[in-house]
């Protein structure tokens, strides 16, 4: 089966990739249509936004299983096998299903492409790949991530029930817009008629977009910090302890073994998505709070300021634009103590490097900077001479391969005065493709 899986994926990846878009639902409606809508079969919950979505749909998935329903995840991109993108009963779908699934939508969307301008993407063929896999499965409600933007995201055949924004931020403003508010507005497009809109906390000018947005489709809205919120956070071994304010009522005692304020707002997001889902309100009073309580328990988030070694502690995350990084920052400084931190960058063309990097200066000792995988990253020269515009010559090296950045940057860490007290750690971070192939070389689990 692992030839039959390699197959499939050559065939993918030999179309257009995820950073070549023409703008259109055309296709991948043509191909649900082909394939008798299997994106019908089922409600969903959509996830849109710049940061925070593969995280919140991940705790969404955990929460409505633990309400006991069958949930089928989709989420993107993936950090080492393409497989983690569709997620049956809370774990990655088989390379079996996945090969028999492929192959049976194959002729429909070969189809497709010979009827059309431009063949099927690597996303669209995915997201259709998904959508037949839930349908057969069959699913009791899917979770849905939006790759980029929202209208005329390949996902967005769907009509979500439930239409999830995390915070809105500037990212890949070449397809999406200049400004926030204009993003917003292009992400806006997942909440449809007689839907419900839970809305993470938004700058001014793109939580008017979204609002505007549900007014027009007389959506009902729930805002973070008016219907639902983090009343109380404290760090705690391994995470935080939270206490949430859901749609329904209060939840105190709330465990969340990631880290970060970032995450605590994911999981009120999450939690209220999921009320909403499950038809809880003021009147109804919270869902069972054991049930909420066992499931944010057991919510992980690969590469998410993730912790994949100690002695030093080395973590990995995909931040990939300014705001993400501001994020880990903060979690960091938070939630670890330590007294020297050496980061290891690698970058993909198209963001802001130097928006990110300044965000890691105020807590980097130094930096290794690499180079990963993608066609499109940046490579380890040019971007180690922006980061010398930031942190200065003396605070940075440059090692093209990543195996040898992280071995140079642990070695960096335990050279540091108080690494015999712990003090001293690694974080690898600038794209999820870094971190993908970090937790690789450093043996996490897909």
């Amino acid at each position: 089966m692992s030839s039959d899986l390699t197959r499939v994926e050559q065939e993918l990846l030999a179309r257009w990739p995820e950073t070549r878009l023409e703008p259109s639902l055309g296709r991948i409606a043509a191909l649900v249509d082909l394939l008798g809508n299997p994106h019908r079969a089922y409600p969903v919950v959509q996830v849109a936004g710049t940061n925070g979505k593969t995280t919140t749909a991940r705790m969404v998935d955990e929460l409505l299983r633990g309400f006991g329903l069958r949930v089928g995840r989709f989420t993107s991109p993936h950090l080492q096998s393409v497989r983690e993108r569709i997620v049956l009963d809370g774990e990655p779908v088989s390379a079996e299903r996945f090969v028999e699934t492929y192959d049976d939508i194959a002729p429909y969307v070969r189809m497709v492409d010979a009827a059309g301008e431009h063949p099927m993407s690597f996303f669209e063929v995915t997201v259709g790949l998904a959508y037949a896999l839930f349908a057969e499965a069959p699913v009791d409600v899917a979770v849905i991530e939006v790759g980029m933007g929202g209208t005329w995201d390949a996902t967005n055949v769907v009509d979500a029930r439930v239409a999830v924004v995390t915070p809105v931020a500037m990212d890949h403003s070449e397809y999406l817009g200049p400004d926030v508010p204009t993003i917003a507005g292009e992400k806006a497009g997942i909440i449809k008629r007689d839907a419900i809109a839970v809305l993470a906390h938004q700058q001014p000018g793109a939580l008017d977009a979204l609002v505007r947005r549900a007014v027009e489709v007389e959506a009902v809205v729930a805002r973070e910090g008016t219907e639902f919120g983090v009343l109380d956070r404290k760090v705690a071994v391994g995470g935080q302890q939270l206490r949430l304010q859901g749609l329904g009522g209060e939840y105190a005692d709330v465990y969340l073994p990631l880290f970060g304020a970032h995450q605590a707002q994911n999981a009120a997001t999450a939690l209220a998505a999921v009320e909403a889902f499950l038809g809880a309100g003021a009147a109804t009073g919270p869902v069972d709070v054991e049930t909420v309580r066992s499931a944010f328990a057991a919510v992980r988030s690969p590469g998410r300021l993730e912790r994949v070694r100690t002695s030093p502690t080395v973590l990995v995350d995909a931040a990939h634009n300014p705001a993400g990084m501001a994020a880990t920052v903060a979690a960091i400084r938070e939630s670890f103590d330590f007294t020297r931190l050496v980061g290891v960058v690698g970058v993909v063309h198209g963001k802001d490097v130097e928006g990110m990097l300044r965000e890691l200066e105020t807590v980097c000792a130094e930096l290794v900077v690499t180079q990963n995988g993608s066609p499109r990253a940046v490579p380890a020269d040019e971007l180690g001479a922006l980061a010398v515009d930031v942190f200065g010559a003396d605070r940075v090296s440059v090692s093209p391969r990543l195996p040898e950045a992280l071995t140079e940057a642990i070695e960096l860490a335990e050279a540091g005065p108080d690494d015999a007290l712990g003090g001293s750690g690694v974080l690898v971070t600038g794209s999820v493709v870094t971190a993908g192939e970090a937790r690789t070389v450093l043996g996490g689990r897909p």
